[in-house]
């Protein structure tokens, strides 16, 4: 029997708006299809495991961000070689922004990131927050966006998917997100996944295919969560 491994970074202090649930979603997945999961949790300090096969990392209050920062960075190399390697990566608002170059403070202070995604993000006055859903090639997304970094996309990621204007990275370019070979970054919170079906599939598939198993998944029953986001897109934001 196969089993995964999934890491989830810094589950205390980057959990807001419920993305620990990507982590509960992923596994679930895999164990109605008769493939086991084991979650190990990275806390500032731990070491990574040597074989990973799906990254984690959700967002996070700015002081949270603060205290995991430094850690953060001092894996950025093995989190550059992991990406290389084609380990599969979900992160989303502030672990997307630290995959990124830099953050650049509205005050003009400089966080410097880890390199893995080729963008830049600065922060603003103007908020980003909502019910919003992207379209990507893996089908609708559909998360919650709360946001005051506003992300640039460099020529070595592109576009996640599409966003509504006035929302996504930036608010102008309707962008959302980034994608490098099997590194995914996105604003969206929710846990994203219990209402993406088919992108969590996506994760899976890639992760496994790494493994050598590659072939459709079994289908399931996702009229439950396909029905929560349609009922998430018609909120007002």
């Amino acid at each position: 029997m196969t089993t995964l491994t999934l890491v989830h970074l810094y589950p205390r202090e980057m959990n807001i708006y419920g993305d620990t649930g990507n982590v509960l979603v992923l596994r679930k997945r895999l164990q109605w299809r008769g493939i086991e999961a084991v979650v190990v949790p990275i806390n500032v300090g731990d070491e990574l495991p040597a074989d990973v096969d799906i990254v984690l990392g959700g967002g996070g209050q700015d002081a949270a961000q603060g205290d995991i920062g430094a850690d953060f960075v001092r894996r950025a190399g093995t989190l550059r070689a992991m990406a290389d390697d084609g380990v599969v990566m979900l992160t989303i608002c502030g672990t997307y922004q630290m995959l990124g170059h830099e953050f650049l403070t509205k005050d003009g202070h400089r966080i410097v990131g880890t390199g893995v995604l080729d963008l830049v993000t600065r922060g603003s006055d103007h908020r980003l927050i909502g019910n919003n859903h992207v379209d990507t090639e893996w089908g609708r997304m559909v998360g919650f966006e709360n946001h005051s970094g506003l992300t640039e996309l460099g020529t070595g990621v592109r576009p996640l998917g599409t966003a509504a204007a006035g929302r996504g990275n930036n608010g102008t370019d309707q962008t959302e997100g980034a994608v490098r070979d099997n590194v995914f970054g996105t604003y969206l919170h929710g846990p994203v996944l219990a209402k993406s079906p088919e992108f969590a599939d996506e994760l899976l598939r890639r992760a496994l295919a790494r493994r050598g198993m590659s072939g459709d998944l079994e289908p399931l029953d996702d009229r439950l969560a396909m029905a929560a986001a349609a009922v998430a897109v018609g909120r007002p934001r």
